[in-house]
C-alpha cells in the first residue's frame, strides 16, 4: 500500500471514530446548521472549550463564547488602531461602535439561550446588520489595518454563523 493509501485509510478511520465518538453528536447538531460546515467541525473539535461537550447547551454556550471573544479582540484592536491612525479614526470608530454591539448582542445571547432559545438565535442573527455596517466602512480601503479588520470581520461572520447554529440546535431539541 503506498504511503498516500495508507494516509487516506487512516484518515477515514479517524473520521469514522470521530463521527462515532459521544461528544460529535452535539458538533454535529450545530454543524449541520452552518453554512461553512468545514470550518465548523475543525473550529469546534479543536477549541478547548467546545472540543469534547458533554451537551448540547453547554457547547452552545462555548460557542458563542468563542464568537464574543472574536467581537471583544476585534473591537480593542479598531479602538487602538482608531486612537492611532488619524485618516481611519472616524470609520474605525464607527465600526468600533458596530463591534461593541456585536458583543452585547452575543452576551444578550447567551443570558436568552437557557430560556428562550428563539431570542438568543434572534440577538446572534440581529449582528449581521453590524458586520455589513464594518464591511460598508472598510470595503475599498487598502492599507493594512483595514485589510486587518476584514480578515477579521470575515472570520467573525462565521463564527456568528457557528453561534447562530448552536442557539438553532438547542431551539430544536427543545
Amino acid at each position: 500500500m503506498s504511503t498516500f493509501a495508507a494516509a487516506a485509510v487512516t484518515l477515514q478511520l479517524f473520521l469514522n471514530t470521530a463521527s462515532a465518538s459521544p461528544h460529535m453528536k452535539y458538533i454535529d447538531a450545530v454543524c449541520d446548521r452552518a453554512l461553512d460546515q468545514a470550518f465548523c467541525v475543525k473550529t469546534l473539535t479543536t477549541n478547548p472549550p467546545t472540543a469534547a461537550p458533554i451537551a448540547l447547551h453547554p457547547l452552545a454556550e462555548a460557542v458563542i463564547g468563542l464568537a464574543l471573544s472574536h467581537a471583544d479582540k476585534t473591537a480593542v484592536f479598531v479602538d487602538e488602531t482608531a486612537k492611532k491612525d488619524p485618516t481611519l479614526q472616524t470609520s474605525f470608530t464607527e465600526c468600533h461602535k458596530a463591534y461593541l454591539a456585536v458583543a452585547a448582542a452575543l452576551k444578550s445571547a447567551n443570558v436568552n439561550l437557557k430560556q428562550s432559545p428563539d431570542k438568543a438565535n434572534y440577538d446572534v442573527r440581529s449582528s449581521s446588520v453590524h458586520m455589513r455596517r464594518v464591511t460598508e466602512l472598510i470595503g475599498k480601503n487598502t492599507d493594512k489595518a483595514s485589510t486587518t479588520l476584514k480578515e477579521m470581520t470575515v472570520q467573525m461572520e462565521k463564527l456568528l454563523d457557528l453561534a447562530a447554529g448552536a442557539a438553532d440546535a438547542v431551539r430544536g431539541r427543545r
